[in-house]
């Protein structure tokens, strides 16, 4: 049996702001932002809108367009929901600190009455992990089917807008992927997941758990934003990137070419090129978005992957690698016949 990736989906908050809307507010500019990171947009959240909001979104959207393009045998989203097993959601600005998971609000949103729900939180990296523990869970259980994997990312609530340096990096989003457990070979093939706890402080958010709780009667100045020692990640990211990319193309005993795409992590155009430049990689081979949707963190190679789909740049046998890093530090890539 094969755990294969039947269809994909995303949403995307409708609220653009380009780089120079950002510069008419404080001391950026659209050159400086795009030489350094590659970034010419973001889409933010409407107020109020929160994760579970834009990953039920993304959840739904690869959902219909499984049953748009008969690639299931259900006839209305209803009865496809009902059919899920599992639901599991990447992010790092979950709805809620601590509990309830906010998979279990998309679940009930979804109408997905029969599925398991569940968050996993490895910052940027936390689809990658999300679609192996998805499709681990899976293959361990011959009565489980199907898995709705997603990443959804309300970053805006997070960042320091005062902080030119860091608010320009960010954006909100959702991507989704239906998976399915069926005969024969392809799907995903292989993931690499690792850590390295050395550099945790490196890309933190401070308050709010039990190392740095909140207290009774205390006064905030500051809502507590995503801190990053932009330094550090990017040399652990460029480091990561690298050797996840290698080590997949020698255990796997596969040449470059044999590779459609390669798609990552969405943080900074000069981390891609590092890559590029380190391996001998042809620019084209990576798949890029940031341009217009800046860092999503979780989100960014779910949304990759469906515009990837629905464009036709990736189809059916094609050998898809997908690779990433985040807080913790963190990194990790999937392999997968699409």
């Amino acid at each position: 049996m094969a755990i294969k990736v039947v269809s994909t989906g995303r949403a995307i908050p409708p609220k653009r702001v380009t780089n120079e809307d950002l510069a008419a507010v404080m001391d950026t500019s659209d050159e400086w932002i795009r030489s350094h990171t590659g970034i010419g947009a973001r889409h933010i959240a409407a107020e109020g809108v929160a994760a579970s909001d834009l990953g039920f979104e993304a959840a739904e959207d690869a959902l219909r367009y499984a049953l748009d393009q008969g690639l299931v045998a259900e006839k209305n989203l209803e009865e496809l929901a009902a059919t899920i097993d599992l639901i599991v959601l990447g992010s790092s600005t979950q709805d809620y600190y601590s509990h309830p998971a906010t998979a279990c609000i998309i679940q009930h949103k979804l109408g997905a009455v029969n599925a398991a729900a569940f968050d996993v939180t490895v910052a940027c990296s936390s689809f990658i992990y999300a679609l192996e523990t998805a499709a681990a869970l899976l293959a361990a259980d011959t009565r489980r089917k199907r898995a709705v994997v997603i990443g959804a990312e309300v970053l805006s609530a997070i960042t320091n807008w005062e902080d030119r340096g860091s608010c320009v990096l960010f954006g909100d989003g959702a991507g989704a992927v239906l998976l399915e457990k069926r005969d024969g070979a392809g799907g995903l093939v292989r993931s690499i997941l690792g850590s390295d706890g050395s550099g945790w402080e490196h890309l933190i958010l401070r308050r709010g758990g039990s190392r740095n709780p909140w207290k009774k009667g205390e006064v905030v100045e500051q809502v507590p934003c995503i801190e990053m020692n932009g330094h550090a990640v990017y040399n652990f990211a460029v480091t990561v990137i690298t050797k996840t990319i290698e080590r997949f193309l020698d255990e796997e005993h596969l040449a470059l070419e044999d590779l459609a795409l390669i798609i990552p992590h969405q943080a900074n155009g000069r981390i891609i090129q590092a890559a590029e430049k380190r391996l001998n990689i042809p620019a084209e081979k990576f798949y890029t978005n940031m341009e217009e949707y800046a860092n999503t963190s979780s989100a960014s190679i779910p949304i990759a992957l469906d515009e990837c789909n629905r464009s036709g740049k990736i189809k059916r046998g094609d050998l898809v690698l997908t690779v990433g890093f985040g807080g913790g530090l963190s990194y990790g890539g999937n392999l997968i016949r699409w």
